[in-house]
């Protein structure tokens, strides 16, 4: 269930062109092999679960949590 570093390579590049922006970075957790650690420009945003469970429908599962006071501070 790990994630190789091809997978954090393309779904970079998947995120990247999805949202038009180049500033989103994968990175491998330290403590957890079966995610990574989504970037916008430096900053923690979320993390990418990978779901094996079944070879032949590998998903993955993009979790950013949003803080209130973020919401507060935006608007």
């Amino acid at each position: 269930m790990n994630i190789t570093t091809e997978e954090m390579t393309k779904l970079q590049q998947y995120l990247q062109s999805k949202f038009g922006n180049s500033q989103i970075n994968i990175r491998a957790r330290a403590q957890a092999q079966d995610s990574a650690e989504v970037l916008l420009g430096g900053e923690f945003i979320g993390v990418i679960y990978k779901d094996d469970e079944d070879a032949e429908d590998i998903s993955y599962d993009f979790n950013m949590a949003i803080l209130k006071m973020d919401l507060d501070a935006a608007a």
